[in-house]
């Protein structure tokens, strides 16, 4: 059976994620541009066609949120129409609630506007919702992000790991895939507590 978390939040924040990287991947492409005209980049050697450092970017929207993505660098491959940033951390602000999502590696299928995180990458809120996996895709045709990877998904005491997970945008649902263990912190104290307590209630008195 798999778990069906009917978390419309979850799949917000991962949409919101993906919105911020594409926006960030195309100011490094307009900045690719720019730097084209004036005379090309001091780029290092690499594979890469066009490689920026320390990559900085905030703005904040109409609505009140903000949102700020810093890499350590940008790549772009040009033929393979895709572009990676590394070393990600992007940082969102909503009235409501402020999340951030980091990893080793993000990247941008251009044509599609898929994306790819990987490597170590976390989801965290302020909400005390975290989630943890190695790999996440957004597939922008279908607004779907997904993994097959192993993940660990952790809020209010609960603690929910599996193999893989869905989230579609448009249904508001989030689905942990694969043979799933839920661990609930808050029962587990109170059951390991209650021994102790009969224990207390049973000891005999002494005196008077």
């Amino acid at each position: 059976m798999v778990p069906v978390l009917h978390n419309a939040k979850l799949s917000r924040w991962i949409l919101s994620v993906v919105v911020v990287f594409v926006a960030a991947v195309i100011a490094v492409l307009v900045a690719r541009g720019w730097s084209a005209r004036g005379g090309g980049s001091d780029a290092p050697a690499t594979r890469a066609d066009y490689r920026i450092k320390d990559v900085r970017l905030s703005e904040e929207t109409k609505r009140g949120s903000r949102w700020r993505l810093d890499a350590a660098h940008a790549e772009s491959f040009e033929k393979q129409g895709r572009t990676v940033l590394k070393q990600v951390t992007i940082h969102i602000e909503e009235p409501d609630a402020t999340w951030t999502v980091t990893g080793d590696e993000g990247e941008l299928q251009q044509p599609s506007r898929d994306v790819e995180l990987r490597g170590n990458v976390v989801l965290v809120s302020s909400e005390g919702f975290r989630l943890e996996t190695t790999r996440l895709f957004w597939q922008a045709s279908e607004q779907r992000a997904w993994t097959d990877d192993p993940v660990t998904i952790t809020r209010d005491g609960a603690v929910v790991r599996g193999q893989g997970l869905n989230a579609h945008v448009a249904d508001r649902i989030t689905s942990v895939k694969g043979r799933v263990r839920a661990v609930f912190e808050a029962a587990e104290q109170t059951r390991k507590a209650r021994p102790r307590s009969s224990e207390s209630a049973e000891r005999p008195r002494t005196g008077g």
